[in-house]
């Protein structure tokens, strides 16, 4: 019984000590196709290892602009209770537009460039 109780302490501390760090989560930012100036893609954003309880947003951007009619999945988690969401909206990136991922956290916002440093010119143009 004393084991019991001690196995069961221990998981309420672990659980404990978890929900008060404050870690960021785990941001990916990507196309569905290899970026291609000038071809219709998917821009996809999927957050990961989001501690409970989730307090967040996610916006796709285009050139500092929300991208309007961006689709997101329905909030999960994973088999060790941490909760992801993604994001994702058709584009179509040319010649200079920069496309980014704006997660706010627990309060925090950053923001994750698509692409090379988020410049679209070492991406092959194929709008010609």
């Amino acid at each position: 019984m004393k084991t019991l109780i001690f196995a069961v302490f221990l998981c309420v501390l672990c659980h404990t000590v978890r929900s008060l760090s404050d870690g960021a989560p785990q941001v990916n930012i990507y196309s569905r196709n290899l970026g291609a100036l000038g071809q219709k893609n998917v821009l996809i954003c999927h957050v990961s290892r989001i501690s409970p309880p989730p307090k967040i947003t996610i916006d796709l951007m285009k050139d500092g602009k929300v991208i309007e009619g961006a689709t997101q999945t329905d909030l999960a988690f994973d088999g060790d209770w941490n909760y992801y969401l993604t994001k994702h909206a058709d584009f179509v990136p040319q010649k200079g537009e920069r496309f980014a991922c704006r997660v706010t956290y627990n309060g925090k916002t950053t923001k994750y460039e698509w692409g090379a440093g988020g410049d679209l010119k070492n991406v092959p143009d194929v709008s010609l």
